[in-house]
């Protein structure tokens, strides 16, 4: 059942579901790839780190990256900077499986288009792909390869969970919806100049049952969806489809490896799904992130573990390792026109994580990407929480051109700039960065804390211009969010810890809640939000009730 504020927003929508494009697993395809994995582990890194994506003397960026060894054995060949019609004579062949047939299928956007082949890789096999683009009435021909890697498949898909009792105190109960059982919610601190926008969280790991929750500004439930048991949501959003604002959020299993595997949800402001966006190449949306952007696509995180002879770094010959993938899925066809991989632009040696116990039930987890952020210079900052680092990447080539922390900083750190295993990196209006700075784990600053920095370009120099810490010392290990809202207050979802904080921008404490028990929500947001919902009111009436 979900519980809805009886406002008014008229919108009508249409919207064409995302699914995965890549052909379909055949059968007796995942035996043979489970014999693939053997003790030694084959190479996952390439001879030369952050390449371009842009095919020499071509305007156009492909995916797989050329050189690379990471490649999903279910991948589509992406093309991006020419119309499709631009593109011709495209052939792609296996080391092992031979010419593979397909279709060319072109972006929504057009401006490019994904061979889809009619049949998958094998994993371990180099793929050569070869073509010509038209440019003002020339062809050039194009040639290159990738390798496909060998997926990880002793990954549990036993999921994150909370407390197997159901602890009263710890959810509401409504007499009219005796089944409805949302999270309580205490307000500790709630000051005139707080926002009056709602809260936007997605408690899990609690006594009750997880889902998307919409909070007025004064901590009073608005909404809540209760998932499945074994489903996690994360991420609840308000963003823009087209001119339209609708409600986003990932649902799906948070593996005990810490990553999730799921897909992403988009509903209409009478709660009624109208989307439902997967990632591609054989991929399942990771639940760090995921924007919507103008131009019809969804930017989201994937986490994908391979097998990788680790030797080199420190680990094993026979191990696996956590590739942090960004993708851009076209909404309306489902193909992948862009995807990014960290282990073609980041060194595994630039992790704070060790690989010396990392094995396939445990893959090194080196990078763990967990946030996007589209800049109005072409270029997308991220940021990875096992390097402590943030990443500046130009769009176009993929290429890392600036590193903001971590052990390879291109800019020198102002005194407490530094972050540590930090998440939710934005870039605001006035160019400076918000960050949620966890600190851990493991521990490396005493608290928790919200950070807005100032990178200068000219001088490579990256200063603290504020940060906002709880009075409690809140320590928070993983997860976590920073919004700066109109008018300069900041709001902070503390992740594995169930608080939500507003504070002034001179950092008084404005409004403080929580949840009870082990409840977390993985990021808190504020926003403006009215909903229609179109199921009829539950009332119910007792005897005694007010008294």
């Amino acid at each position: 059942m979900r519980l809805g504020r009886l406002s008014f927003f008229g919108v009508v929508l249409a919207m064409i579901l995302a699914s995965d494009a890549a052909p379909a697993e055949a059968p007796g395809q995942v035996s043979a790839k489970l014999a693939a994995f053997t003790a030694a582990s084959p190479r996952c890194v390439p001879a030369h780190f952050n390449r371009s994506s842009l095919l020499p003397g071509t305007s156009v960026a492909v995916a797989p990256l050329p050189d690379s060894y990471d490649a999903s054995w279910r991948t589509q060949i992406s093309m991006v900077g020419a119309p499709a019609s631009a593109i011709h004579g495209v052939h792609v062949s296996g080391s092992r499986s031979g010419s593979h047939g397909g279709h060319l299928r072109g972006y929504s956007q057009g401006d490019g288009a994904s061979f889809v082949p009619s049949r998958p890789f094998s994993p371990g096999e180099t793929v050569s792909v070869r073509g010509r683009v038209s440019a003002a009435g020339h062809a050039r021909s194009f040639a290159y390869h990738f390798v496909v890697a060998h997926e990880d498949h002793e990954i549990s898909a036993a999921s994150a969970s909370g407390s197997s009792r159901n602890n009263y105190r710890q959810m509401q109960h409504f007499h009219s919806a005796p089944s409805l059982l949302a999270p309580s919610i205490v307000v500790s601190a709630r000051a005139p100049q707080a926002s009056q926008q709602d809260i936007l969280a997605t408690p899990y790991a609690g006594a009750g049952p997880s889902g998307p929750m919409i909070l007025d500004a004064a901590g009073n439930l608005v909404w809540f969806h209760p998932l499945p048991s074994g489903t996690q949501a994360t991420n609840l959003q308000v963003q823009q489809l087209g001119s339209t604002p609708v409600l986003t959020w990932w649902q799906g299993s948070i593996v005990m490896q810490g990553f999730g595997q799921g897909e992403e949800v988009i509903e209409s402001a009478s709660y009624n799904q109208i989307g439902r966006v997967h990632a591609g190449n054989g991929l399942k949306a990771d639940l760090h992130d995921f924007r919507l952007t103008a131009r019809g696509t969804g930017l989201m995180t994937v986490f994908n573990p391979i097998a990788c002879d680790l030797s080199a770094y420190g680990g094993q010959s026979g191990a696996s390792v956590t590739d942090g993938v960004v993708q851009e899925v076209d909404l309306k066809t489902g193909l992948v026109r862009r995807e990014w991989h960290s282990l073609d632009h980041v060194s595994p040696s630039d992790s704070y994580s060790s690989p010396a116990r990392s094995d396939g039930r445990w893959p090194f987890d080196y990078f763990h990407v967990n946030s996007i952020a589209e800049l109005a210079n072409g270029r997308t900052l991220i940021s990875a929480r096992n390097t402590s680092a943030l990443y500046e990447l130009n769009a176009t080539t993929g290429q890392v051109v600036r590193r903001i922390g971590g052990k390879r900083s291109t800019v020198r750190l102002g005194g407490g700039a530094a972050t540590a295993y930090q998440h939710d990196a934005r870039v605001l209006a006035n160019g400076t960065i918000s960050v949620f700075d966890n600190g851990g784990v493991p521990k490396v600053h005493s608290q928790s804390r919200g950070l807005i920095l100032s990178v200068d370009a000219q001088h490579r120099t990256d200063t603290v211009v504020a940060q906002f810490e709880h009075s409690s010392s809140l320590f928070a290990g993983s997860q976590g969010s920073m919004q700066v809202l109109d008018g300069g207050n900041v709001f902070l979802g503390w992740g594995a810890k169930p608080y939500f904080t507003e504070f002034s921008a001179q950092g008084k404490l404005l409004f403080d809640a929580h949840m009870h028990g082990t409840y977390q929500s993985y990021r808190a947001y504020r926003a403006a939000w009215a909903g229609q919902p179109r199921d009829a009111p539950a009332i119910a009436a007792s005897a005694g009730l007010g008294k």
